[in-house]
């Protein structure tokens, strides 16, 4: 017989992509605002994976990736979606987003994305929100998955990946749990 625990905290992760960066400008007081101090800041990426945003925010796209220092419950995550989704909603202009706001959480085994989209590999978690189990941390190495987006699976990020999980480990070690 299983017996329930307790999970362990999460880092959170708000992932920002956009076309003019001056939006983070905007975004970034906002999200510590409620979500607390920022640990760590990935560097600006440009990619051109998907033209999916395009008509909506034009081209190139860049992401940047916003590291909270303050670990979250697990089950906090549809809130702070949905909490995101308002922000993108303030930041819009005619009906058309100017930044998308993506949250996330890491664990030490996974890297999790929070959508608001139904798929067959993401789980409901409330709130009209999914869980998307995007990477496994596996064998020493963040590993992708089939479904997994090419942004996440690029190498930059994967490296940016590594250096937050290292900072969880280091968290973890400072909590009581």
């Amino acid at each position: 017989m299983s017996i329930p625990q307790r999970p362990k905290p999460a880092k959170l992760l708000i992932g920002l992509f956009m076309r003019e960066k001056h939006f983070l400008e905007e975004a970034i007081p906002e999200l510590s605002s409620q979500f607390g101090e920022i640990d760590l800041v990935s560097a600006w990426m440009t990619f051109d994976f998907t033209d999916y945003y395009e008509p909506e925010m034009g081209t190139p796209l860049g992401r940047r990736v916003l590291v909270f220092k303050e670990l979250i419950p697990q089950d906090s995550l549809a809130g702070i979606k949905t909490r995101t989704n308002k922000l993108e909603q303030k930041l819009s202009h005619a009906d058309k987003r100017r930044i998308n706001i993506d949250p996330g959480y890491l664990l030490l085994e996974r890297f999790v994305l929070a959508s608001g989209k139904n798929f067959s590999h993401r789980i409901y978690i409330g709130e009209g929100i999914y869980a998307d189990l995007t990477l496994v941390y596996q064998k020493g190495a963040w590993q992708t998955l089939p479904w997994t987006y090419p942004d996440y699976a690029d190498p930059r990020m994967l490296a940016f990946l590594y250096r937050v999980r290292h900072k969880y480990v280091w968290d973890l070690k400072q909590v009581k749990i």
